[in-house]
C-alpha cells in the first residue's frame, strides 16, 4: 500500500496512475470524496482528511510501504509563507509519529536556495523541515511544468505565446507532470535506499521550443513573446493572482531567468523527462474535443 497526497491534482494523479499500472495498492487522503470518486472506482482507498490535519495524515500513513507528499500550490503566499509552514509542521508531526519505509517529496529546481526564489521558497522550507525525518527520503526537484503553458491553446491562436521567460531562447529546466508521477512511482517501488536523495527531474528547454511545439499542435506558426518586466504584475493579475500579491510569482521567474533553477547542482541525481511539451498540448487538445 502506498499513500499519495494530492491525488486530485496533476502530479498526485500521475503518481497514482503509475502505481496502479504497476498493480500496487494506493491510498489517498482526500478532503472531498466526491471530487476523488473516480479514484475509488479504480480501487484507491480513500481516507478522509487533508494536509492541515496531522492526525489524519498519521492515520493514512499506517501500514504503508511508502508515501508521496507534496505542498498545495499557493501562487499568492503570505510574506512569512505561513501556509507552507503549517502544512510542513503537520507532515513532520505525522511522519515522526508513523515512520514509513520511504518518503518521496515533491520539491522544485532552485529549492536548494533559501532566498530570492519567490514561490519556490515554500519548497526550500519543505526540504529544510524534512531533513530530520527518520525515514529514507527522496526530494524530487522538478522543473517548470509544461502544463503551465496550456493557456497557449487559446492564447496563441493569433500566433504569439506570451511568456515570462526572457530571453525566450534561453533554456531552463522543464518537465511534464506525467513524468514526475512516473519517477515518484519508481522511487516508491524500486530498490530501497538509506538517508537522503535529491533528484533533479527535467530537461533543458526554451520558451521558443515550447512555442514551436505548440504551433505544431495548433497547425500555426507560433512564436514566444517575452512579456516586458514592467507588465508582469498586470499579467499575473490576469492569471488570477490578486493585485498586490504578485511579488512571489515575479521573483520566481526572475530567479529562473537568472539561471538559478538550472540543472547540475552538486550532490544531486538527474532524470530527464520523456514527455515533450508537444505531447502535453496534444493530449489536452484531444481531451478538450472528447
Amino acid at each position: 500500500m502506498y499513500l499519495v497526497m494530492g491525488i486530485t491534482g496533476k502530479v498526485g494523479s500521475a503518481a497514482a496512475r503509475h502505481l496502479l499500472k504497476q498493480g500496487k495498492q494506493v491510498r489517498a487522503l482526500v478532503r472531498n470524496r466526491e471530487k476523488a470518486a473516480k479514484w475509488a472506482g479504480q480501487g484507491v482507498e480513500l481516507v478522509d482528511g487533508d494536509w492541515n490535519d496531522a492526525a489524519a495524515i498519521a492515520a493514512a500513513l499506517k501500514g504503508v510501504e511508502g508515501a508521496f507528499v507534496m505542498l498545495p500550490g499557493v501562487w499568492a503566499p503570505s510574506p512569512d509563507f505561513r501556509e507552507a509552514r503549517g502544512v510542513i509542521a503537520n507532515y513532520v508531526e505525522a511522519l515522526t509519529r508513523v515512520v514509513p519505509p520511504r518518503v518521496v517529496a515533491l520539491s522544485s529546481m532552485g529549492a536548494y536556495r533559501t532566498s530570492g526564489m519567490g514561490i519556490i521558497t515554500a519548497l526550500s522550507l519543505l526540504e529544510q523541515g524534512f531533513r530530520s525525518l527518520p525515514s529514507p527520503l527522496a526530494f524530487v526537484r522538478a522543473g517548470g511544468f509544461f502544463e503551465n503553458f496550456l493557456y497557449g491553446l487559446q492564447a496563441a491562436q493569433g500566433g504569439t505565446l506570451p511568456v515570462f521567460y526572457n530571453p525566450t531562447n534561453r533554456k531552463s529546466t522543464m518537465i511534464a507532470s506525467d513524468d514526475i508521477g512516473r519517477e515518484v512511482a519508481t522511487l516508491l517501488t524500486g530498490p530501497a535506499w538509506s538517508g537522503r536523495r535529491v533528484i533533479e527531474l527535467g530537461s533543458m528547454v526554451s520558451a521558443d521550443e515550447v512555442a514551436a511545439q505548440l504551433g505544431e499542435v495548433l497547425k500555426l506558426d507560433v512564436k514566444a513573446f517575452a512579456v516586458p518586466r514592467a507588465g508582469w504584475a498586470e499579467a499575473f493579475e490576469q492569471f488570477g493572482i490578486p493585485r498586490g500579491h504578485t511579488g512571489p510569482a515575479e521573483e520566481m521567474f526572475d530567479s529562473i531567468n537568472a539561471g538559478w533553477s538550472d540543472l547540475g547542482i552538486a550532490g544531486t541525481e538527474h532524470v530527464a523527462g520523456t514527455t515533450s511539451a508537444r505531447d502535453v498540448f496534444a493530449a489536452a487538445q484531444k481531451a478538450a474535443k472528447a
